[in-house]
């Protein structure tokens, strides 16, 4: 095996063992420079087998085999790895829009998901700001900005979604206040409400809720007239919506009836 192999393999077997590093962390492991890390992550990202992020990495399990793709819909059981790798641009440019509403020193709470995560990408640089989490995605995509104070949520890791949820976890959040949750959901009826596919988000997403004065809901059109197991919430607890403009009239109106900012990217 040569060295770049045997390299690739060993972080494989790291990622295996820690779900996620960061690149710094696996280049002193690894004694190499960083740009050698990069250029070995982007080669695995291409083969589907790590997800890169922000300043670090995560290992997609699925992703080794991609004939055994668990999703909802063929094998009853959600990956967030498998939802990141769907309609990226319009979570991009919803991820875009919401880090545009944040505003210096604001303290801000940010969900799990495939959309959530992008919003460090698009915060200025160097803009003061407190950001409570608890997924390993959101950690890794702002943990290394500069005058961005983070309130970590831990608790049980649920490897489906890359998240920490414990009772200790939600009473962190009901402590703490913010100006602004943003939100991720599986799922956007006008008769059932907003939905997730797992039943262990919900009250880390309640918290969230409770503890914010601004509900922001950030979704692609493509939740709308879904619906999941797990309910956390009615359209009209939202004061905002982020989507793209294929969301359908029928939603639009109900905005409107119940106050609800819509932002579409």
């Amino acid at each position: 095996m040569d060295v770049k192999k045997e390299r690739l393999t060993t972080i494989i077997d790291i990622l295996k063992v820690h779900n996620a590093a960061t690149i710094k962390d696996l280049a002193d492991r690894l004694q190499v420079s960083e740009m050698t890390m990069r250029r070995d992550l982007a080669q695995l990202a291409d083969d589907n087998i790590v997800k890169l992020i922000h300043g670090g990495v995560i290992f997609n399990r699925t992703g080794l085999d991609t004939a055994a793709l668990l999703t909802e819909t063929d094998a009853g059981t959600y990956y967030l790895s498998s939802e990141e790798n769907r309609r990226v641009e319009e979570k991009r440019k919803i991820a875009e829009k919401a880090a545009s509403l944040i505003k210096p020193e604001d303290v801000v709470i940010i969900d799990s998901g495939s959309t959530t995560e992008f919003i460090g990408e698009y915060l200025p640089a160097n803009m003061p700001v407190t950001i409570i989490c608890f997924s390993v995605n959101i950690l890794l995509s702002v943990y290394s900005r500069r005058n961005c104070r983070i309130i970590f949520a831990g608790g049980y890791f649920h490897e489906n979604a890359l998240m920490f949820e414990s009772p200790e976890g939600v009473e962190l959040i009901r402590r703490n206040r913010a100006a602004k949750a943003f939100l991720s959901a599986r799922g956007v009826s006008a008769e059932l409400g907003i939905t997730s596919a797992l039943p262990y988000e919900i009250e880390m997403k309640r918290a969230a809720m409770g503890s914010s004065l601004e509900k922001i809901l950030l979704v692609d059109s493509s939740k709308f007239d879904r619906v999941c197991p797990a309910h956390f919430a009615n359209l009209a607890d939202l004061n905002a919506i982020v989507t793209d403009g294929g969301i359908p009239q029928n939603y639009r109106k109900l905005c409107g009836k119940y106050g609800i900012r819509l932002y579409l990217v």
